[in-house]
């Protein structure tokens, strides 16, 4: 019996804890294989991080897990032809489409949420509608095969759902055990429902800089035909 294929699509401007949390617990998955993969197998610069040695997108066969993070590079990643044509091969065969924080923008921009519900992170999530997606303020959100996860540290949430799917809930109880993953954050402002409002006016002051690209970039993308 082949080994699982567990494949994470890497683009300039990906978020690294997005793609590392989960590639902390997925590593775990007995039996399987976990490629961490870019066009061309090219370096990707995460915020300070250089991610080498990577797997070329394109020279990936097939794959059971397909796994795309997000970040601020999802805005050029949802109009990069060459990339959203290998994820939409790649996902077209897997068993699981999977996303973290804004990846789920970019599987929604290669025409796989339409009728699905799915979860972004807060600040974006709105732009999943363009692309028919039914949005999830789910920290871990489900729907047949697609299994996405809201903003950066929901990527170990996502991450261990996935992982009691692949290996049962024993298996991955262990693993959560194993890594310590107790959380308990020393401020209870992790999400805008919960943060004072000065510190969510503040926050979204800073992501205001993406806002207009970003809208445009989802609207554009949505608007390309979807290869049959």
């Amino acid at each position: 019996m082949s080994k699982l294929q567990i494949v994470f699509a890497l683009y300039p401007g990906v978020t690294h804890l997005d793609f590392t949390g989960p590639h902390q617990v997925l590593v775990r998955v007995p039996d399987a294989t976990v490629t961490v993969a870019s066009l061309g197998g090219q370096d990707i610069e995460a915020e300070g991080l250089t991610f080498s040695r990577l797997a070329d997108l394109a020279a990936i066969e097939r794959c059971d897990v397909l796994c795309v993070p997000g970040g601020f590079g999802t805005t050029e990643a949802m109009l990069n032809a060459e990339f959203m044509a290998q994820i939409r091969r790649l996902g077209a065969g897997a068993t699981y489409l999977t996303s973290v924080c804004t990846g789920s923008l970019i599987l929604g921009a290669a025409g796989f949420l339409k009728g699905k519900r799915a979860a972004c992170h807060w600040a974006w999530r709105d732009l999943l509608t363009p692309f028919g997606a039914i949005v999830s303020e789910a920290r871990v959100e489900r729907d047949g095969n697609i299994i996405t996860g809201g903003g950066v540290t929901a990527g170990i949430d996502f991450a261990l759902v996935l992982l009691e799917e692949l290996a049962g809930r024993d298996y991955a109880e262990g693993v959560q055990l194993g890594l310590e993953y107790a959380p308990a954050p020393p401020f209870n402002s992790g999400r805008p429902e919960l943060a004072r409002p000065e510190v969510l006016a503040r926050v979204q002051a800073l992501m205001a800089h993406a806002v207009e690209s970003r809208t445009a970039a989802a609207a554009e993308a949505a608007g390309r035909p979807t290869p049959a």
